[in-house]
């Protein structure tokens, strides 16, 4: 494998320019910015809030400083409260390219538009320049989630990319896995993979409040799309999902842009601390993948049995096709067709090596299907967490 080496020593697959907008009032300006681009590896992020929050900063913090990302422009309209200069520092900081451009201040949208184009020919230049380096399989972070969930997925998609996950952590790479509200009637089984008791007791703890947060919103992540598919509870749903993380011990549980310290296997607790404010946790995949690569993903496997077509900014997700007969449907839109066991045709170690095969070749110049079909979603929302503990990461 190949990557970019970074100030802090960690490496990236990628070397993505973004054009970040700080308040969704900017939104159509760095659009507008990044689109002569197209297809060149310039992605547009932001936040699109106008009140201050600690999570949508430390998010944006550590997206534009992730490894796959090479530099970031950042379009602020002007009067938001998004500390933009915190934000332009963090990122020189680390090393790459960065300039803030302030539409009130330069002169509006065309001027604006203007001066970030020239700003992002100009930053490619030293980009492409960037010679990549030898990296190693240890040295990648790897996230999963599933969506668009039905009854295949717990039978081929999540059990194949759990054995991924396996492979990975045995040569040394970290692993993420999330949905702590797909992982209710669980906790109890993961709790026993746990380094440690007292980590084991906070895995438990972290589905408990995500059962406390959605009854007090009165719905739980069960999507009418799910019951279709052949889903019936939300217990069902979670068994399916827990798969996903594979039979390694857990190393650690972390929250959205905690990074792993050393490779293994972590639990990534999305559900926000404290009283209900924000709504629901995650609105849709897309917000789950970004706090997955807030956490230094590399890479996501995306594991859907009825079918699910976005990729995102940042990192290549792989979607990890459950049924075979969506993938006969959909497939110039996924990667794995894990329906072949569910036909017979491969076996779940099968797939999960060609799973780890494909993270691989993402290394190596490969591209995804999202990646080749110009899929960049994302999206940032408000949320609040309390740090970790230090029975987080045991030792």
């Amino acid at each position: 494998m190949k990557g970019y080496l970074r100030s802090d020593g960690r490496k990236g697959i990628r070397n993505v320019l973004l054009v970040v907008y700080t308040v969704e009032c900017a939104h159509h300006v760095a659009r507008e910015v990044a689109r002569p681009f197209e297809g060149e590896d310039v992605h547009v992020i932001g936040f699109p809030g106008c009140f201050p929050n600690d999570y949508a900063r430390i998010m944006l913090e550590r997206l534009c400083t992730h490894p796959n990302v090479g530099g970031a422009l950042l379009v602020s309209l002007g009067c938001e409260s998004l500390d933009k200069n915190r934000l332009a520092r963090k990122i020189m900081e680390s090393g790459r390219p960065t300039d803030v451009l302030t539409i009130q201040a330069v002169g509006g949208t065309r001027a604006t538009i203007e001066r970030g184009r020239g700003w992002v020919r100009e930053t490619q230049k030293i980009l492409k320049a960037q010679e990549p380096v030898e990296m190693a399989v240890s040295e990648l972070v790897v996230g999963t989630i599933c969506g668009g969930s039905d009854g295949t997925s717990g039978i081929t998609g999540n059990p194949a990319a759990g054995r991924a996950f396996d492979l990975l952590v045995e040569a040394g790479a970290a692993c993420i896995f999330e949905e702590t509200g797909e992982l209710i009637g669980c906790e109890h089984i993961m709790a026993e993979r746990a380094k440690s008791p007292e980590l084991g007791k906070l895995l438990i703890e972290s589905v408990a409040k995500a059962a406390r947060y959605y009854a007090t919103l009165g719905s739980g992540s069960f999507a009418v799309g799910n019951a279709a598919g052949g889903l019936t509870t939300i217990e069902e749903k979670s068994l399916g999902a827990y798969a996903k993380s594979g039979a390694s011990p857990i190393s650690g549980m972390l929250k959205p842009g905690d990074l792993p310290p050393r490779g293994g296997l972590y639990l990534l607790d999305v559900v926000p601390d404290g009283e209900v404010r924000f709504g629901f946790p995650n609105i849709n995949d897309n917000a789950e993948i970004a706090e997955l690569m807030a956490c230094g993903a590399h890479v996501n496997l995306f594991v859907t049995g009825r079918g699910s077509v976005v990729g995102s900014a940042i990192s290549p997700v792989i979607k990890v096709c459950a049924n075979p007969e969506t993938f006969d449907r959909m497939a110039d839109d996924m990667d794995i067709n894990a329906g072949k066991i569910l036909r017979g045709e491969a076996s779940i170690d099968a797939v999960g090596s060609e799973i780890r095969d494909l993270i691989i070749s993402l290394g190596e110049g490969g591209r995804t299907r999202s990646e080749v079909l110009g899929h960049q979603e994302f999206i940032l929302t408000y949320k609040n967490f309390e740090p970790i503990g230090p029975s987080c990461l045991p030792i």
